[in-house]
């Protein structure tokens, strides 16, 4: 199986250079280097804060993947998709965009430091708008990397809106759980409006709390494999993998062991 040519989508909440470092943003922008740089082929998509200097880092807008509409409580929220180059990685990186969500210079709380209050939303619309992009790229991962709490929706929503999806058939979902990044909590509502009038109560009830422990825990539960990028994992993080396959990051040789690691993933039983 080491052998054979992967495709591995890697989806972030950050990402280095275009944000500042952190533990989510470093390991993002370092990894799927390494994945490429041993000859699979890779797709890093992200989300485009308003923080991130268009200009600067020469984003522009892949037409023919925008126009996609994410409806949220029956509001339709259009998709944006970017694209700009990591040149000294060879490496392109796809932002999601989307005026009202994104169009912000803050990340996740503004400048009192109070955390946005469509943050559920916004969690949402990325871990949705990433599938959507993919099923219109046309591109069939064999591995897909979910990195950080914004994207811990999407091993749920491949489970259960995207389960018959061709382009997903074959995916194993992997996801990298890091230190608690917010103390703030999503709100009541954020496991009705995640279930986007589609996906029953059941599958969303690891994730009702709204905090984020409950949004790792929802992406544990879900995914195929799990990675642990923390200095010290929550004793029920712990608990919850034992029955998967799993690793703890090392930022050393990082492709010779996440690709041993892929191809473990792919080799397990559904």
């Amino acid at each position: 199986m080491s052998n054979l040519k992967k495709r591995v989508l890697f989806v972030s909440s950050e990402m280095t250079p275009f944000l500042n470092e952190s533990p989510v943003a470093t390991v993002s922008r370092f990894l799927p280097q390494a994945i490429q740089e041993k000859d699979h082929e890779i797709r890093v998509l992200v989300p485009r804060f308003g923080v991130i200097n268009e200009r600067r880092n020469r984003l522009h807008e892949v037409v023919r993947l925008s126009g996609i509409n994410i409806s949220i409580d029956d509001k339709d929220n259009p998709l944006m998709i970017k694209v700009a180059s990591i040149s000294e990685a060879r490496m392109q990186v796809y932002f999601l965009d989307n005026e009202d969500y994104f169009h912000r210079k803050f990340i996740y709380t503004d400048e009192k430091n109070k955390f946005f209050d469509d943050n559920d939303e916004r969690v949402i619309f990325f871990c949705k708008g990433v599938l959507e992009t993919v099923k219109k790229l046309g591109w069939a991962p064999d591995i897909i990397h979910c990195q950080g709490w914004m994207t811990s929706l999407i091993p749920v929503y491949l489970k259960t809106l995207y389960k018959d999806e061709p382009v997903f058939k074959n995916a194993k979902v992997v996801y990298s759980v890091f230190e608690n990044e917010f103390k703030e909590n999503l709100g009541k509502d954020f496991a009705r409006k995640a279930s986007l009038n589609e996906i029953e109560d059941k599958h969303l009830e690891t994730y009702s709390n709204g905090d984020n422990k409950s949004l790792h825990m929802g992406g544990i539960k879900n995914a195929d494999a799990v990675v642990d990028c923390t200095s010290n994992l929550d004793p029920e993080f712990a608990k919850m993998i034992k029955a998967k396959p799993h690793m703890t990051h090392d930022s050393e040789n990082l492709g010779e062991k996440y690709v041993a690691f892929y191809d473990q993933v792919m080799t397990s039983a559904k």
